[in-house]
């Protein structure tokens, strides 16, 4: 819960740990593991998308500018998380250095809250509950495959940030000024709704 609010912690490896412990001794069960690193996973982010919600935005858009987040680019993620937000929650949640972030990112990009939900339940159940099923049925052998595992989706997780990276810096232009055009249409769209007859005044 606490790794998914926002807070750099193992909990990949505890996960793993944990149902280890209940293969080897049979003092914990393992639905019960399992239920709690889901509910943790879920929980956790929920949390994060309410801080990123909250205060992410304002942050963002102050001190933004020091870390080259224009407000250009603050409405380019905006834009990828409204399209693309389903897939970056769900796949985020097993990349280690995305899972810490992504909610308070899904938050503070206004991502709608019932998409994130579904996503980020799915996202949870397959992550902590498949680690933690996985781990619990291949036992101690996870230990010897789990180095050579993590080396390969190392380097596919950093080929493909590289590639987002190229991706982004070739079309960001053209991604922005989507993302421009679509955010001067819903403003013209809710100024139309609060000029309508029978709109409520302030």
């Amino acid at each position: 819960m606490l790794e998914s609010m926002g807070l750099p912690l193992p909990a990949e490896t505890l996960i793993i740990s944990a149902s280890i412990y209940c293969a080897a001794t049979h003092k914990l069960d393992i639905q019960w593991v399992a239920l709690a690193a889901v509910a943790g996973a879920v929980i956790g982010d929920n949390i994060g998308y309410l801080i990123g919600r909250r205060v992410g935005l304002p942050l963002l858009q102050k001190y933004g500018a020091r870390i080259k987040l224009t407000p250009d680019r603050l409405l380019l993620g905006r834009f990828l998380f409204r399209h693309h937000g389903s897939g970056i929650v769900f796949f985020g949640r097993f990349i280690a250095l995305l899972r810490v972030f992504v909610a308070l990112l899904a938050g503070a990009n206004h991502m709608p809250w019932p998409r994130f939900m579904v996503f980020n339940a799915l996202g949870g159940l397959c992550w902590a509950g498949g680690y933690a099923t996985g781990a619990y049925y291949l036992g101690r052998k996870v230990t010897q495959v789990s180095g050579p595992a993590s080396i390969a989706m190392g380097l596919a997780v950093a080929a493909g940030l590289v590639a987002s990276a190229l991706f982004l810096r070739r079309n960001e232009e053209r991604l922005t000024q989507q993302a421009l055009r679509e955010a001067r249409a819903d403003a013209a769209v809710q100024a139309r709704d609060a000029d309508a007859p029978g709109a409520p005044v302030a």
